[in-house]
């Protein structure tokens, strides 16, 4: 079974944090970009490929029409042998849907929802820039219920400026009450050439509002344990689902498993092969969806990449399956280093199984992933 991903490159405004491909756009832009992406799906059109999760991202797709996002997706059925029961999700922002439009997608096929909420607290989503409040996504989520969905998703983030314990507490509990099912969690990152980024330059005092690495460190565990709490199972390391509602199209991501990217920037992964859309959504436009195809990590040690992949989820690293990927048998000693493995049992950061065959991170482990993968490698 193979993912399709979707990448709508357009939002309303860009959020001061944000480092993914996006541009502000309009309606002319919008349905040039309906049309080039539709006819890049044509172009790789193959009814022989199963697929189990559609995924669209961005940007903000619900900027577009509830019309135009149900147009891709029917293209996506008419081209690809997509499955009754596939995982079809949508990205949104609070601020760009309403029941109409969500009772559009939810009636178009879509089935899956999910919204970047962040925060509860407003001052925080203006901190943010994020254009909606908290009552905006509050009724957001209420409309998707009424509409149809039941798999709705929403995003929590910690560290954001002037956040506090008290803060994130309040946003957890007021967010894990509404009908959702699954919460990705993410901290707060300054990333290079951002409008944050920019801010900070210009006045770093701005980092003193800005949780430390061992206080967002406090922060993520203490949401850990309030999620598990209720009910929300963490199965990767930004990731908690309520039991069968984890993000299988992700999960395709971090098992290494196939998928097909569609427009701007999208990345795929198929037939061992990985390649990307390197060009702009102007370009993109231009050529109708039909530039070439740059392609990536032709030379990817799928081992390596299986061992850096399978740790961030908590079902972990399977011996057998590395033992078939690791050809050469690089990494024989990963799992047999019982001196190397006591000591990060040690100090509670992996665990593994009686037989020895399943090596998994803990939530402290989660905190200092690269740190710990570094160690098994070396």
């Amino acid at each position: 079974m193979c993912g399709v991903y979707i990448h709508i490159p357009f939002c309303k405004r860009k959020c001061i944090y944000c480092d993914f491909y996006s541009v502000c756009g309009d309606d002319k832009l919008y349905s040039g970009f309906v049309s080039a992406v539709s006819n890049s799906i044509k172009r790789r059109s193959n009814k022989s490929i199963k697929v189990d999760t559609v995924y669209f991202g961005g940007g903000t797709p619900t900027v577009l029409k509830s019309s135009q996002l149900v147009s891709i997706m029917n293209t996506v059925k008419h081209n690809f042998d997509v499955s009754p029961n596939a995982e079809i999700t949508v990205e949104a922002n609070p601020c760009t849907v309403t029941e109409e439009s969500l009772s559009e997608l939810f009636n178009g096929g879509f089935n899956r929802i999910s919204f970047g909420i962040q925060s509860a607290v407003d001052n925080e989503l203006s901190a943010l820039s994020r254009l909606h409040n908290y009552k905006q996504a509050k009724e957001a989520v209420f409309n998707a219920e009424r509409a149809g969905f039941t798999n709705i998703s929403a995003d929590i983030m910690i560290g954001i400026i002037d956040q506090t314990r008290e803060s994130l507490i309040d946003s957890i509990d007021k967010i894990t009450s509404l009908p959702v099912s699954h919460i990705s969690a993410y901290m707060l990152k300054v990333e290079e050439n951002t409008p944050l980024d920019e801010m900070i330059k210009r006045d770093g005092s701005l980092l003193n509002s800005i949780a430390d690495e061992d206080e967002l460190a406090e922060r993520y565990l203490l949401m850990t344990r309030l999620l598990e709490e209720k009910g929300f199972l963490q199965y990767e390391i930004s990731n908690f689902a309520k039991t069968g509602f984890e993000n299988r199209h992700n999960l395709k991501y971090w098992r290494c498993e196939e998928y097909l990217g569609f427009g701007p920037h999208a990345h795929s992964y198929f037939d061992n092969k990985r390649y990307f859309e390197d060009c702009g959504v102007l370009e993109f436009i231009k050529n109708n969806g039909e530039q070439e195809i740059t392609y990536t990590d032709t030379d990817v040690d799928k081992a390596e990449e299986y061992i850096m992949l399978s740790l961030r989820l908590a079902e972990g690293l399977d011996a057998d399956r590395l033992t078939r990927l690791d050809k050469e048998g690089r990494y024989k000693n990963i799992i047999s280093n019982a001196e190397e493995i006591n000591r990060l049992s040690g100090e509670r950061l992996v665990n593994i199984s009686r037989d020895g065959k399943n090596l998994s991170l803990t939530k402290r482990g989660f905190l200092v992933s690269n740190a710990v993968i570094s160690r098994l490698l070396n």
